[in-house]
């Protein structure tokens, strides 16, 4: 994985004499000089199974130089998560694939347990499909495997960065809690806390109803249902500056007097100030059309008045009818669900949970095979329609951010490895891995598929230059012909041509001109690469390989394949299948 040293071991014994000193735990690492200790600005602990891979890093970054401190070094996210909880770290780089836990359960502890913490996650391509659903984890980075030291330093540079922003947001944020802590006592907050804490069952029923009560809040009802209200304004808190944070606050704080003087005036509940400056609405009646109705009412009119004093857009989610403690959770959790369709919707959302459909099992593979062939046809319009009607099949699913993302990414890698087929030299597949991060980095879903259909019609205008003459266009359509046909025994020139709708003489020139190969070496090529395939992950015998492929003959198929390759294909199965 790293690339600029690499370090071996004489033997076997020395491998397993360096993997006992760790133990699969967190060797300490300290830099001294002559001074002592040196204390360090950024710390760093290094989190991967290979220990050769850990060797490398560490010694081949002068981690002084760059201000920081290799604190830590762990062979599993196990050790990793254990060494956290009694040392101060900044970043964790980290592998995916490891023992006991691994780079994804890792990420996800970190995000739960200490936010602050910046994550950079070493992937290999075969692992990106894994990798990405960390994007709910809070991971600022991705390094594709193989990573060089360069490319190391210029990350942790980055997270650096990320690191003294995140400290100084810290410190304003701790500044402006010093000079609210006044606030932080008053009646209101007190109260919302014990609200919060009867939704999210912290104490017994019994405890909460008590506690309450002695805020002069009665909780008793038939039934209950929790909304929550979020400003459209300021979303995405991993975003908002320290100053935008505190007029969140205060806006937020806005919000919770409009909803509880509207709620209280209705006598349907009781609202509170909720986490990440959002407010949330206990109501409380009995179960009928009427006061479901009421519910959705008093929610509209919240959004209308907030409208016309601030000009704000809120979203409310209204989650699910609830009678005991744990049906109280799952309705926040809903209401809470409900907000994050902002993603897929847009802002001034009312969902009522209760109403919504379950998610659906989605899968966007036609649509995909239809946009790829929409490219090799150079029908750009109908490639724009199918984006579309993938959007509107997404949205209509309601999944959240990530299946989003998912589903997104697997369209940019199925459009640029369509256009690398048939332009090879083309430049787009270098933008791709930072494509792929920008579209988990849009606010909202038509931002992210409009990232995506600029990067198609990228794609049209590169195959529109490299396709400037019809022959080539007709050359590459041969090609894919062959791919998609190789296995018929009748498949020839003739056929191809008359496919094309070209003579045979002007076809072998515009294809010869494009491959530097005739149609029949193409041909006998592709079916030989399909044979190799099956004779090392199969056991199929060599009459069925050989009509597998497109041999009617099993005999010439013998005499083709030791040609192309020098041995027999009973010769070359027996190799290759050890």
């Amino acid at each position: 994985m790293f690339t600029e040293r690499t370090v071996i071991f004489t033997n076997e014994s020395d491998r397993d004499r360096r993997r006992n000193l760790s133990g699969g735990c967190a060797i300490k690492i300290t830099e001294t000089d002559q001074r002592g200790t040196t204390e360090i600005m950024y710390r760093i602990l290094l989190v991967d199974d290979e220990i050769l891979v850990r060797d490398a890093i560490r010694e081949n970054i002068d981690w002084k130089a760059m201000d920081c401190e290799l604190v830590g070094d762990c062979d599993n996210g196990k050790a990793a998560a254990e060494f956290v909880q009694n040392h101060p770290v900044d970043i964790v780089l980290t592998d995916i694939l490891m023992p006991y836990m691994d780079g994804m359960e890792l990420s996800r502890f970190l995000h739960d347990n200490y936010p602050d913490i910046v994550i950079v996650i070493f992937s290999g391509f075969g692992e990106f499909e894994y990798a990405k659903k960390a994007i709910q984890y809070g991971v600022s980075e991705y390094m594709l495997k193989p990573v060089t030291a360069m490319e190391l330093r210029n990350v942790i540079g980055k997270m650096k960065e990320k690191v003294d922003q995140q400290r100084k947001e810290k410190e304003k944020l701790e500044r402006l809690t010093q000079t609210s802590e006044n606030y932080q006592k008053n009646a209101i907050v007190i109260r919302s806390r014990a609200l919060q804490g009867f939704v999210d069952n912290i104490k017994t029923r019994q405890e909460s109803l008590e506690e309450l009560a002695a805020l002069g809040i009665d909780l008793e009802a038939a039934c209950y249902r929790v909304a929550v209200f979020d400003l459209d304004l300021y979303s995405d808190s991993s975003q908002l500056t320290a100053e935008k944070r505190q007029e969140s606050a205060l806006m937020s704080f806005v919000l919770f007097n409009i909803s509880d003087e509207i709620i209280s005036k209705e006598k349907a509940g009781v609202a509170y100030q909720a986490g990440n400056n959002k407010v949330g609405a206990l109501f409380m009646g009995n179960r009928t059309r009427e006061f479901e109705q009421k519910i959705m009412e008093i929610c509209r009119t919240i959004q209308d008045k907030l409208k016309e004093l601030m000009s704000l857009d809120i979203s409310i989610g209204v989650g699910s009818w609830a009678r005991t403690q744990q049906e109280l959770r799952v309705s926040h959790e809903l209401a809470e669900k409900a907000i994050e369709y902002r993603y897929l919707l847009g802002g001034s959302l009312l969902i009522d949970m209760e109403e919504q459909p379950e998610e659906k099992n989605l899968s966007i593979k036609d649509y995909v095979e239809k946009l790829v062939a929409a490219l090799k046809a150079d029908k750009k319009e109908n490639a724009e329609h199918i984006l579309e009607q993938i959007s509107s099949e997404i949205k209509e699913a309601r999944v959240d951010k990530s299946r989003a993302c998912v589903y997104l990414q697997q369209i940019i890698r199925a459009a640029d490895e369509t256009c690398e087929d048939m332009v090879p030299d083309n430049r787009l597949f270098s933008k791709r891995e930072a494509l792929l991060q920008q579209v988990t980095e849009q606010n909202s879903f038509d931002s992210a598929v409009e990232l995506v259909r600029n990067h198609i019609g990228e794609i049209f205008q590169t195959l529109s230059d490299a396709n400037s003459s019809s022959g080539q266009r007709q050359a590459r359509l041969a090609l894919d012909y062959i791919q998609k046909n190789y296995m018929d025994p009748d498949l020839s020139l003739n056929s191809i041509c008359s496919y094309l709708n070209i003579s045979t003489s002007y076809f072998s020139t515009i294809f010869k001109d494009l491959t530097g190969e005739t149609f029949t070496e193409v041909l006998i090529r592709t079916r030989m690469e399909k044979a190799k395939e099956l004779l090392e992950n199969t056991t199929m015998k060599n009459y069925e390989i050989a009509e597998k492929v497109g041999f009617a003959d099993p005999h010439y198929f013998g005499i083709s394949f030791k040609k192309m390759t020098g041995c027999t294909p009973t010769e070359y199965a027996r190799e290759k299948r050890k």
